[in-house]
Parts: C-alpha cells; sequence; structure tokens
C-alpha cells in the first residue's frame, strides 16, 4: 500500500530507507576524504586569513570534529540573558545565568587546510559537504567564497570545482561566527561535526541523489522504487546507463535492474526491483540493505553510488494509534539534545554508541532529535542499532525567543533547511517523522497555522511516505485557532491531564506525548522530607533522586505513564531528557554556578539515576529490573523517616531493615505512583543492611537487592564500558571510577579529588562528574568525585597496543585498568 501525499490523511502508511556515504568503493572515479586531520584554528577574526599565502603557523593544529569552546572556563557572565521564558510560564524579564552552559562559544573562529594535489584532476567536480558547522559557515577557496550557509545545525554541500587548481594544492579555509542571544541551551562552536571532499567525474549522482522507497511490502515479496538524480556540466545526460543491485545483510545481490535514461526522464533515473521474502527492519530487528548503483557512459564507469535502506511499514490510525510492520505500539522514547557532556557538540560515533547502549538497555526505542537537525552519525547509528527517530528541525519560526534565534533566518532560509534536512534523511528506515519545530511562539498567533502548511507542505513534496508533527504546549490557543488541527500528528508537551480533550476536539483521531515528564533530579542525592515539588529549589543547588520533583509546567513519570497505558489513541511519549545536557539549568537558572541540565534519566557523565530504573522497570520487557533507593549511608539521620522506595518490574516486594521485615507490597491503583513503585514511606534509618526482595506473578521469590551502609572511603574501583578499541585514534572507552570502603561498598558521599595518568597505546581525553554546579574544567585530568563517582573517557591512539589508565586520589589505594587498541 503506497503513501498518497495529503495534508489530512488520518490513516498513514510508510516504507522508507537509507541514505549513507561510503569513504571507499571499488568505483575509481568516485573518491571520498574526510577532512578530519591538519587543520590549523584560531579565534578571532584576523584580516585576510582566507589568502592562501595567509601565515597561519602560530594557530593551533586540530582535528575535526572540533568545539572550541568546551574548554572554557565556566562563567556565569558568558551570554547572560535578559528574557522572559514564556515556554516556563514566566511572567516577567529574569536574568539567566548559565542558559548556555556558561561557555565561552560567542565570537568569530577560523579554519584552515591545505587539499592536496592528489585529491583533483582536471575534468572532475569537487564538493565540499558539511554535516554541521557552528554556525553562519562561510567557505574560501584558493581565497575567494565559494558558498556559504546560516543555519550551524544544518547539512550542506558546496560545489567548488570552479574555485580549484587542477593537479595543484588548494587551500579551503572556513569562517564561523556565533552571536550571543542565539541559543536556549549550549549550541557548541565551530566545525563540530564531520566535513568531506567528494570528488567525482563530471557525470556523476549528486550528493544525496539516491530516493528509495518501498510501496508494497508482504511477506511474499517488496518493490522497491529507487530515483537516481544524476548530472553533468558538459555532457549529454540521455543515453546514460543505471545499473542497480540490492544486496541483503549478508552481501548477496536479492535483486537488479539496468536502465537508459531517456530525454523525457529530466536527468533522473526511476528504478522499481522486487526483493523477495524481505526482511524487516524494527527496534528489534534492525535488518538494512543495500542498493549499489553503477552509473555507465558507454562502457565506462561513471560513477558508483550506494544505498543502504530497511524494509518496514508505519501507520496512524485513528483510535488504534501507532504500528510499525502491522503491530501496534507506543514509542518509549527520549529527547536528547546534541551535546554529548564532556565532549561538548564534537561529534563522536563512540559516545553517540555509548548512549544508545545504555538507552536500549533502559527500553528506549526511540529519539527525538531536540530541537535540531542532528549528525547524520546519529541517525546511521539508529538504523542500525534499532531505534525510531523523530527528527526536528527548528525551536523558532517567526516569531522570537532569543534576540539572535532561528526567527532571523526563517524567511530566508527555512525552506532550505527543511529540505536539506528531508533530502539526507529521508532513505533512513529509523526516521519515522519529521518534526518542524518545538513550542514556535507562532502557535499563538491568529494565522500560525498557515506557517505549519508552509513548512508541512515542504516535507510532503520532498518526502510523502511520512507524516510531520511538532511539540505544541499553549493548549488553548493551538485548539482554538486551527493549529493543532493542520499538523499530520498533533504533539503536545506536557499535556497528558489534556489528551482525552484533545481527541474529542481534535480531527486526527491520534495524538503524540512530544515532549513529557521534565522530572527534575541529581544523582545520588535525596532530600527530606519527600513529597512533590514544583521548581524546588535548595541551597545546594541539586535536585532529590526521589523523583518527585518536577518544572511547574510539568509531571512526574508515572503520571504520564498511566495515560499511555489508558489511552489507546496516544502513540507514545518523549522524554524529556534522556541525558542531562549543557545549558539550561531549570530550576537553578537565575542562580551561579549552575551549568548543565537536571532533567536527564542520566547524568552529565552518562551515570544513571535512580529514575533509569524507573524507566527500566516499565519500558524493558526482555529484562528484569530490581533498584533500591536511597543509598543507605546517611549518619545522623538515625531514627528519622527515610523513605526507601524499590523501581522493578515485579508486581512486589518486602523490605529487609538489618533482617527485620518492613512488610511486602504490591503494585496498586491508589495512585499513579503506587502502579509503577513500591514505596515504603515510614521507614526510620538505622545503619547496616537494607533487602529487597521481589516477588513474580506467581508470589515466588525472583530476585534480590542488598545495599549496605558504607564505611570510610577506601579504594577505587575502575569499570570500563568497553575493553577493546580501534586503532584509528578516535575510539573511546567509558571508564566510571568508584570511590569504595574497604568491603567495596560505594561511599555516596565521597568527593576525594582524583587524578588521571594515561600511558602505551592511547590518551586521556575528558572526565565529568556528573555535578551541575561544578566549575571543573573537562579537559584536565583531575576532577572531584561527586557522590562517590566519576567517569573518565580514553581516547586510542593510531597504534594497536595496550592503553593504561591510573587513578589515584588523596587517602585512596590507587588503581590502574588496561584496555587493548587493536
Amino acid at each position: 500500500m503506497y503513501i498518497l501525499r495529503a495534508l489530512k490523511k488520518t490513516l498513514f502508511i510508510s516504507s522508507v530507507s537509507v541514505l549513507l556515504f561510503t569513504l571507499q568503493t571499488s568505483s575509481q572515479t568516485r573518491k571520498e576524504y574526510l577532512l578530519q586531520d591538519n587543520w590549523k584554528f584560531t579565534k578571532g577574526d584576523p584580516a585576510n586569513a582566507a589568502n592562501p599565502e595567509f601565515n597561519a603557523k602560530a594557530w593551533e593544529n586540530i582535528s575535526i570534529p572540533h568545539d572550541w569552546a568546551i574548554k572554557g572556563p565556566f562563567d556565569g557572565n558568558n551570554d547572560v540573558q535578559y528574557v522572559q521564558v514564556i515556554e516556563n510560564l514566566e511572567k516577567t524579564m529574569h536574568k539567566k545565568l548559565g542558559r548556555t552552559g556558561g561557555l565561552p562559544f560567542i565570537g568569530t573562529a577560523w579554519y584552515r587546510r591545505n587539499l592536496s594535489a592528489s585529491y583533483f584532476k582536471a575534468g572532475q567536480r569537487a564538493v565540499l559537504l558539511f554535516d554541521g558547522a557552528m554556525s553562519y559557515p562561510k567557505v574560501f577557496v584558493n581565497g575567494k567564497e565559494a558558498g556559504h550557509w546560516a543555519y550551524g545545525y544544518s547539512s550542506f554541500s558546496i560545489d567548488i570545482t570552479s574555485f580549484l587548481k587542477p593537479g595543484e594544492d588548494n587551500s579551503l579555509a572556513v569562517r564561523l561566527e556565533n552571536l550571543p542571544e542565539a541559543s536556549r541551551w549550549y549550541p557548541g562552536a565551530g566545525l563540530y561535526r564531520n566535513v568531506h571532499l567528494i570528488v567525482t567525474d563530471d557525470v556523476h549522482i549528486p550528493v544525496w541523489g539516491t530516493y528509495v522507497t518501498t510501496p508494497v511490502i508482504n511477506d511474499a515479496f517488496a518493490k522497491v522504487n529507487i530515483k537516481t538524480k544524476v548530472e553533468s556540466s558538459t555532457a549529454a545526460l540521455a543515453g546514460l546507463k543505471l545499473v542497480t543491485d540490492i544486496k541483503d545483510a549478508s552481501g548477496k545481490i536479492v535483486s537488479t535492474m539496468s536502465s537508459v535514461l531517456a530525454e523525457t526522464d529530466q536527468s533522473q533515473f526511476e528504478q522499481q526491483l522486487i526483493v523477495k521474502t524481505p526482511a524487516l527492519w524494527s527496534p528489534e530487528t534492525p535488518v538494512l540493505y543495500t542498493a549499489v548503483s553503477r552509473l555507465y557512459a558507454g562502457n565506462d564507469l561513471k560513477d558508483q553510488y550506494e544505498t543502504t535502506f530497511g524494509f518496514r511499514t508505519i501507520k496512524f490510525e485513528p483510535v488504534k494509534g501507532f504500528s510499525l510492520n502491522g503491530k501496534y505500539r507506543k514509542f518509549k522514547g527520549v529527547c536528547n539534545h546534541h551535546d554529548l557532556g564532556p565532549l561538548g557538540a564534537a561529534m563522536n560515533v563512540s559516545a553517540l554508541r555509548r548512549q544508545l547502549t545504555i538507552l536500549k538497555d533502559m527500553g528506549c526505542d526511540a529519539i527525538r532529535t531536540s530541537h535540531n537537525m542532528p549528525a547524520p552519525e546519529l541517525v546511521k547509528l539508529c538504523d542500525e542499532m534499532g531505534f525510531m527517530v523523530m527528527i526536528e528541525s527548528f525551536d523558532e519560526w517567526k516569531t522570537p525567543k532569543v534576540k539572535n534565534g532561528y526567527h532571523v533566518l526563517f524567511d530566508e532560509w527555512a525552506e532550505k533547511d527543511i529540505v536539506n534536512m528531508v533530502h539526507r534523511d529521508r532513505n533512513n528506515p529509523s526516521v519515522i517523522m519529521w518534526s518542524i519545530g518545538n513550542e514556535v511562539r507562532d502557535q499563538d498567533a491568529v494565522n500560525g497555522n498557515k506557517l505549519i502548511t508552509f513548512l508541512q507542505d515542504i516535507c510532503h513534496r520532498e518526502d510523502p511516505t511520512r507524516q510531520v508533527t511538532m511539540g505544541m504546549n499553549h493548549y488553548d490557543n493551538v485548539m482554538n485557532n486551527n493549529f493543532a488541527s493542520a499538523v499530520d500528528i498533533p504533539g503536545f508537551n506536557y499535556k497528558p491531564n489534556l489528551y482525552e480533550s484533545a481527541n474529542t476536539r481534535l480531527p486526527q483521531g491520534f495524538l503524540l506525548g512530544t515532549e513529557t515528564v521534565s522530572t527534575v533530579s541529581s544523582r545520588g542525592v535525596y532530600k527530606f522530607p519527600v513529597a512533590f515539588a514544583a521548581m524546588k529549589l535548595y541551597p545546594d543547588r541539586q535536585s532529590s533522586s526521589y523523583d518527585f520533583e518536577f518544572c511547574e509546567w510539568s509531571q512526574v513519570p508515572d503520571d504520564e505513564f498511566a495515560k499511555q497505558d489508558s489511552l489507546e489513541f496516544v502513540t507514545g511519549e518523549f522524554v524529556w531528557t534522556g541525558f542531562d545536557y549543557l545549558g539550561e539549568p531549570t530550576p537553578y537558572d537565575e542562580v551561579w554556578p549552575s551549568h548543565s541540565s537536571y532533567f536527564g534519566i542520566l547524568d552529565l557523565a552518562g551515570l544513571p539515576k535512580d529514575r533509569y530504573y524507573l524507566y527500566r522497570s516499565k519500558w524493558n520487557t526482555e529484562k528484569p529490573t530490581l533498584h533500591i533507593l536511597p543509598h543507605w549511608t546517611f549518619p545522623g539521620r538515625e531514627g528519622q523517616v527515610t523513605p526507601v522506595f524499590a523501581y522493578t518490574s515485579y508486581p512486589s516486594a518486602e523490605l529487609f531493615i538489618n533482617g527485620k521485615s518492613m512488610g511486602r507490597l504490591s503494585k496498586n491503583k491508589s495512585s499513579n505512583t503506587s502502579k509503577y513503585r513500591l514505596m515504603w514511606k515510614d521507614v526510620k534509618y538505622e545503619a547496616g543492611t537494607i533487602k529487597v526482595i521481589a516477588y513474580d506473578q506467581n508470589g515466588k521469590a525472583a530476585a534480590e537487592e542488598t545495599v549496605h551502609t558504607a564505611g570510610k572511603p577506601d579504594h577505587l574501583v575502575l569499570e570500563a564500558d568497553r575493553r577493546e578499541l580501534t586503532a584509528d585514534g578516535r575510539d573511546l572507552s567509558y571508564i566510571t571510577a568508584k570511590i569504595v570502603d574497604k568491603d567495596g561498598n560505594l561511599c555516596p558521599d565521597a568527593e576525594n579529588e582524583l587524578t588521571f595518568n594515561v600511558s602505551g597505546a592511547g590518551s586521556y581525553k575528558v572526565v565529568a562528574n556528573g555535578d551541575a554546579t561544578s566549575l571543573e574544567m573537562f579537559h584536565l585530568n583531575h576532577m572531584k568525585a561527586f557522590h562517590g563517582m566519576l567517569v573518565v573517557t580514553v581516547q586510542s591512539s593510531l597504534k594497536a597496543g595496550e592503553l593504561t589508565l591510573g587513578v589515584t586520589g588523596k587517602k585512596l589505594k590507587k588503581n590502574s585498568l588496561t584496555i587493548q587498541t587493536k
């Protein structure tokens, strides 16, 4: 069943595929160079910096992806903003400190490097592809401006053929400029994503030149429709031949077709191939296929291009909600910003893979790229690892949230940015829907729905196989001015109590929790008394990990769970957020120091907060969960009420304190929290041991967890997420350092300063402890532990061998850990 392009469709089926760039192919006519090394960098705006003769020897030697602001230092005066955050229900202007992370990202910077004479010969085409450049990039080749873009999150390409000197060394320079008050979070700075040089024959398939859809999928066969563009500046295109092979995951050719381009084909081949008994893509079975396209002029191979794709159907239906491959399900999703904690905005595949691996274990199956286009590597990993993706474009349209936000670009750039977003990622099977905006203030305008139609029509025109959504938060306005009724998939932020009302009034018959919960917590921090609280503030600028604290506009996880479980027409949720991120330190955005969010299910170091296990107990249906909170080391609280919670996938459990039963509890419907948590609220603290035994549906003991009161800090335990790395100079291992007592119990209040040393086939990269109030810099080789833990990141070198991390701390027995690089 094929997708009909329409603005108002309550039934929507789609199956699409994935486009990936290949660094090397068997064709000698197409070469792609990843321009990661041999760059020179400087902050500031020196005169004549684009000139090939400019002397840049004093500039810093760097590799990209590169975030030039992440090394700080932190300062609350960086990008101070006086704003009224309407989205946070603020009524007046406020001074915001740390809103963009307290990092010095504002200003101009330059990057330069040579393009080797071996890259490009006469008669060839050369294109630079930027996956993202923050921001306002201007690209100079041999001193002349070859092209520019504006939006720092957009991927874009520039044909530089006419600016190059064939057979000679050429110079490349890029100027970037970050404006103040341009973001509501830390945007990063610099060439923070990859830059590609693509060299082809004059007759070639352009960037993002294939479009693959699968209009028919059943058990017996699937139809694959492939549209392939071709270009040439000199040659006639009629008569060109395109041979396409489809390969399965093992590399076996399962379908092939040859076509000749006619004059009436308008520079585009259209082929329809058949694949028998297709294996379907899903989060549980992320099976991928590859289309290999070979372009010939006569018998001469002119280009070869690979497109990786998958077979899957998606459907949104009134009442029933969302289905994938004919099976109804709800999105168990998280919203993520693009920064990678201590790495800043600099893209790293290992870091992205680690995040997705942790989320996968939690049971997460979907990602919302809040609030901008992601790195292509993230989308590729979601294809391979099995995550459904909502790709989002903008946080602003024409009405500003910040002085220099996207509203200053909208009229000139919105269509260009949407087109590039869709063309780059429309073949990826993981991409389920497009999002055209988040809490845009145009939702309050009488004619705001016309902007929805404008942007949504672009998405439909460029990709009729997917529907469009957006995150709306001003409920009364969007319901009364036809804003919510104009979007394919109504997306509501923090409105579980209004889902029924919205569905009654809207024509679509289904809706989505595009942004949910905004519970805040700090890992390892427990506040008393334990009570529900909105925007609760404490002198230490932390939030309680009992997961009862939330924002004024939001809820606790259990309230959203209850609606997701009871309302079939609600198609799932995207929790704010999967990981803490730099900037937006609500509820402490008016005090300093506080420079990262508290919303994350995991902290800035990637360590799980207690909330992780609440979601895991609900979302991970393959593996059992049993987790106790809090820790049990509270000197001075003897005899005081210290509630104990269990987050578990089992229906009941019994708590023991020093061997004495505190009673057996079962999940029940007395409240939303009682449906999803087991809570012994009146327990009084006494040092020793707490143990929880969980019971299955039949009442049999199925699991237990024990927590002991910790003694004095004694030694360090090191745990690596990966013990084997690739010797490519970029692969990462994340090593958790725990301060424990002599018996191995975590010391939950330890804050010893630890120092790190790396020897052998690798280097120290960064460190993070997850403390939003810490001003210690990530790139230095020392940091205080936060509640007994921190995470050290080490990086492989280009040499195979052993990499050894040594960790020391005052009054602690030192430890080391060795990793193999191959």
